[in-house]
């Protein structure tokens, strides 16, 4: 450019810098608009989409045994389907059964241990200092406990209604997911074919192997997180057994339930047991367990999370973290339980996209929902 002289002269540091500051400022505020959108959403369909992303991860840990029916057994899909659903529904029935009646056999014993550490632990460690509670207001304790529970009926009246509407939501979206999972599992190929014709046709190829890659990154990651949760609550249950702890067997189910949000809820459910190790079994006991707990975190981290997700789903930890915080604030609970594999799917279907398209294969022409064929391979994670 020319100034008033004729002379030229080039741009100055400070325009270019602000020009190139507009320009990422303004792309920041259109993919934040889009993404706050998108969560928009998610957050006021979380009804329909919380239901379906669960039937999305069901079938990604149930295809391969639908696709082994099929392929082994000779079966129809539709036989091979409904034997995988009963199978599995039947299974969970009979762990959860066996998990209740160990809870209620264990209640009175957790009440006799409970009682008498109270008198042994408790009582001296209140009124010793810092708290020095008089003898007459720590014999006055669980009297004063019933007081407040009868004051507070109006209180618990209302967190129970709000839980049998909460309870009335829980059992409408399980509906929902096993009925789209039986079309996950039955009409996987269909669905997925329907869903590229969305696309250019240019795209298409592409794009389908990225999903079938994607898909198959959520079937390692649920086999990964099955076999981890199985291991954590073996491991931390044989542990509470030795101890002595009460509500072994259901404080396992907890931890084994726990595994499936990754790094936090394994931390959360050992954290349960030790506190109840502390209060009915006393300090040592609890810090045995804690050993436990820590040992078998270990053992998670350093062995069975490297070896069993392998290169499938590389994540960095930090991203499980931040992952599963966003998916608790957006929708509690289940969005910390599909928070990762959510995170697991766009990575490898985003590095899928990424490859040239020269080096992308043909899409085969395979049920997406079968991994078990040799053409549908995760997405290799970069490292």
């Amino acid at each position: 450019m020319r100034n008033d002289y004729g002379r030229l002269v080039e741009p100055t540091r400070s325009r270019s810098a602000l020009r190139v500051a507009s320009e990422l400022s303004a792309r920041f505020l259109i993919i934040a608009a889009a993404l706050g959108v998108v969560i928009f959403l998610i957050i006021q369909l979380r009804i329909v989409v919380v239901p379906v992303a669960i039937a999305l991860l069901l079938a990604a840990l149930l295809a391969p045994l639908v696709a082994a029916a099929v392929n082994k057994l000779r079966l129809p899909r539709g036989l091979a389907t409904a034997l995988v659903l009963v199978g599995g529904i039947a299974l969970l029935s009979l762990v959860l059964s066996f998990v209740i009646n160990a809870f209620v056999a264990g209640l009175p014993d957790l009440r006799t241990q409970l009682v008498q550490s109270f008198e042994v632990n408790i009582k001296p460690l209140l009124a010793g200092p810092p708290f020095r509670f008089s003898p007459e207001r720590l014999n006055d304790l669980p009297a004063e406990l019933q007081r407040s529970l009868a004051a507070n009926t109006d209180a618990i009246t209302s967190g129970a209604l709000t839980t049998a509407a909460t309870a009335g939501e829980f059992a409408s979206g399980l509906a929902l997911a096993l009925f789209v999972l039986i079309f996950f599992l039955y009409d996987g190929r269909p669905i997925f074919t329907f869903l590229l014709k969305a696309l250019p046709p240019e795209q298409r190829d592409r794009a389908g192997v990225a999903g079938q890659r994607a898909f198959a990154s959520l079937v390692g990651y649920t086999r990964a997180t099955v076999v981890v949760a199985v291991v954590d609550a073996v491991g931390i249950g044989i542990g509470l057994w030795l101890v002595g702890v009460p509500l072994a067997v259901p404080l396992a189910a907890l931890v084994f339930l726990g595994a499936f949000i990754p790094l936090v809820g394994a931390v959360l459910s050992g954290s349960v047991a030790i506190l109840i190790a502390l209060v009915a079994n006393g300090p040592v006991p609890a810090l045995i367990v804690l050993a436990v707990v820590v040992g078998v975190m270990q053992l998670e981290s350093h062995v069975l999370q490297p070896v069993l997700l392998g290169r499938a789903v590389a994540l960095h930890p930090l991203a499980i973290v931040l992952g599963v915080a966003a998916g608790v604030v957006i929708s509690g609970i289940a969005g910390a339980l599909l928070a990762v594999p959510l995170i697991a799917v766009l990575s490898a279907f985003v590095r899928s996209l990424s490859e040239s398209p020269a080096a992308t294969p043909p899409p085969a022409e395979v049920d997406p929902l079968d991994p078990h064929d040799p053409e549908v391979e995760p997405a290799p994670a970069d490292r």
